[in-house]
């Protein structure tokens, strides 16, 4: 009985050290298998036996929870780049909600991060990326009225996620 307390007051101590911390996949490349897609820019992979939440870079896309237009959509295409599918994992940091943020690679080498906007289901997300490639992306996708691009004046998920005054 005595063995079997002891057991069992280590085994959080295990467990714990079996996992893997968020911060030690910063500035890391690496790869794993995207097994959850949450919603249009968030999905969940598995490194190591350890489920891991990415929010990806540079990007922003429609709210699916409070059911902005173009977020189911935008869902969906995330899961037809990538779900089930072996990636490239490029992280950067993570953010207050310890997710990981980073850039995919899927099986086909495509950048899904900039894929989302080609396709008109992302924002470049500007608050936090300067980079001049995902304004491209978005311009051009304006231009060609590609996904949520269609609407004459769609809300970004940044305005959306406000607190709606009554």
């Amino acid at each position: 009985m005595g063995r079997l307390i002891t057991i069992l007051l280590l085994l959080p101590t295990w467990v714990c050290s079996q996992s893997i911390n968020v911060k030690q996949l910063q500035h890391q490349s690496f790869t794993a298998k995207v097994i959850r897609i949450i919603d249009g820019d968030t999905m969940e992979i598995l490194y190591q036996k350890t489920p891991i939440k990415i929010r990806l870079e540079h990007i922003d896309c429609p709210e699916k929870r409070s059911k902005q237009p173009f977020g189911t959509q935008a869902k969906t295409v995330l899961s037809n780049l990538c779900f089930g599918q072996q990636v490239k994992v490029t992280s950067q940091h993570s953010d207050r909600y310890g997710r990981l943020i980073a850039v995919i690679t899927n099986s086909k080498k495509q950048i899904v991060n900039q894929e989302m906007i080609k396709l008109g289901m992302a924002w470049h997300f500007t608050k936090y990326s300067t980079d001049k490639t995902y304004a491209k992306l978005e311009q051009e996708a304006r231009k060609k009225r590609i996904g949520l691009w269609r609407e004459n004046n769609p809300t970004p998920p940044w305005n959306w996620r406000k607190p709606k005054s009554a």
